[in-house]
């Protein structure tokens, strides 16, 4: 495996890691190539329930690697298809965002369900500095939060606090930097701890619920519903309530 990301499964859950710190967890296509492999491992793995990813060092991430975009390098998927595939993982992905988080960095913590932030996190969209284009900004952020908001920061590409990113919903919660970690990992296992199938269905209902009305995300619910009442863990969950100790899940 690639240096540039840090990949392991533990207890049923996916730490990932961006791993170029000198710099700045730009990412450049070999970077890019290994997300889309560790991404699909964290899709098709049953023995991953959920994932963590975190960068090293004092970036999230910068987002595109711009050296090798000016030499018209790399190769492999593209930023829009890494997009388009982690927001088809229905199992959770929490992130830790470690610090300064930029452009397509920005994009993988809009595509992310749970952010929790450090106290020395910035967030920018500046491509307009740069004279190039964004795919996260206006696909994603703009449809995050209010749309003057969104607008400023794509068209002045200056950076915004953590603060203003908790005022703005963007991050679930800011700790100071050294607690980032703990409180990342204490809402990851706040999920491992629940049914790992009826998490899954429940967010894969609550993601493709938004493009329907309410008609067919009811009855697309219903039915992920009754999939999920027949699983193994339904029944189990049933028997740990009657009987009053814990559950044990199995994923089946």
């Amino acid at each position: 495996m690639s240096s540039t990301v840090l990949y392991e499964v533990r207890d049923k859950v996916a730490r990932i890691t961006l791993n170029r710190p000198e710099k700045l967890n730009a990412i450049n296509s070999e970077m890019r190539n290994e997300l889309f492999r560790v991404l699909k491992d964290v899709k098709d793995n049953p023995e991953v329930w959920l994932a963590l990813i975190t960068g090293t060092g004092r970036a999230f991430s910068v987002g595109h690697d711009l050296l090798e975009m000016a030499d018209a390098g790399g190769h492999g998927p593209t930023t829009d298809d890494l997009y388009v595939f982690q927001l088809t993982i229905y199992k959770p992905i929490v992130v830790a965002i470690n610090g300064i988080c930029l452009a397509q960095g920005a994009g993988i913590v809009l595509c992310s369900d749970l952010r929790i932030a450090s106290d020395r996190a910035q967030f920018g969209w500046p491509q307009v500095k740069r004279g190039i284009g964004s795919i996260s900004g206006p696909c994603l952020l703009a449809h995050r939060i209010p749309l003057n908001f969104a607008l400023q920061a794509l068209l002045t590409g200056e950076f915004f606090s953590v603060e203003e990113a908790k005022r703005l919903n963007l991050v679930n919660e800011v700790v100071p930097h050294d607690q980032l970690m703990a409180a990342a990992e204490g809402m990851v296992e706040r999920i491992r701890c629940n049914a790992p199938l009826a998490v899954r269905a429940i967010k894969e209902v609550t993601l493709r619920g938004l493009g329907l009305d309410l008609e067919n995300r009811v009855r697309f619910a219903a039915l992920m519903q009754r999939r999920i009442r027949a699983s193994e863990d339904a029944q189990e969950g049933l028997r740990a309530f009657a009987d009053k100790r814990q559950p044990v899940w199995q994923g089946r």
